[in-house]
């Protein structure tokens, strides 16, 4: 059986993080998927607000453009902001998906509320704004943040996952939610484990968006060209964009 190639997509620019984002996405892929993680070449270490996205959204465009010429089947945006998604649909010719959209999508699945563990308390405030966009805002029970910065869940001290941990267990005692959406892509390890622990869905927006490319991929279906996600109109980028023609 032929392979299909999903290109995991870290908009940060650390490697350590990639390397998580790589491992989770590849726990959950099927014998018949090929995991590429990638980061662009430059950009922010860690994705923090509206700036950081901002900044990112054109790393995450280059690693698009990257991975149509190779001719992977679908990409991922392994940020829980889903920086430049729209855009990148744009230039996909297969599947986006973002890691917070596809795991809030999976969470109204097996649950009819859910909870949302994230980072730093200002990432709430996103996290309410994917929420109203996607449609979500009336299934979201709580939101919490483990008040650390994104890179703590690298530094290998494992704090910032015993907060984590300690955020769900709390979600879980006093939201009146079904499930808890982990809402940081260096959070995906952590998932299967606290999925166990705390007997209830513990998603993964990684492994969620993976399974959705793969389905999507299966099902014959792309991001449609007809209307306003079609491919950008053609006109030459000039200065530090060229890269992007």
């Amino acid at each position: 059986m032929a392979k299909n190639i999903i290109q995991v997509i870290n908009p940060n620019t650390s490697q350590a993080m990639t390397e998580t984002i790589g491992c989770a996405a590849r726990a959950v892929a099927a014998a018949g998927t090929e995991i590429i993680a990638v980061s662009p070449t430059q950009g922010a270490p860690s994705i923090e607000g509206h700036f950081d996205e901002a900044v990112a959204t054109l790393g995450v465009l280059e690693q698009i453009k990257l991975g149509r010429e190779q001719g992977v089947a679908g990409h991922v945006i392994a940020c829980f902001g889903d920086p430049g998604l729209l855009a990148a649909r744009e230039l996909a010719q297969g599947p986006v998906v973002g890691i917070a959209e596809a795991a809030m999508h999976l969470a109204t699945l097996v649950a009819t509320r859910f909870s949302i563990v994230t980072t730093l308390p200002r990432t709430l405030i996103i996290a309410r704004h994917l929420l109203q966009r996607y449609g979500f805002e009336h299934h979201c029970a709580a939101l919490h943040a483990i008040d650390l910065p994104v890179l703590a869940l690298e530094d290998g001290s494992g704090v910032a996952q015993d907060k984590v941990r300690a955020r769900c267990i709390q979600a879980k005692r006093e939201d009146g939610s079904g499930a808890i959406v982990l809402g940081c892509g260096g959070m995906a390890t952590l998932a299967q484990e606290l999925t166990h622990e705390l007997g209830m869905p513990v998603i993964d927006g990684v492994g969620a968006a993976v399974k959705m490319v793969e389905s999507l991929v299966a099902l014959g279906l792309s991001t449609s060209k007809h209307g306003d996600l079609d491919y950008p109109i053609r006109k030459k980028l000039t200065g530090a964009f060229e890269y992007l023609n």
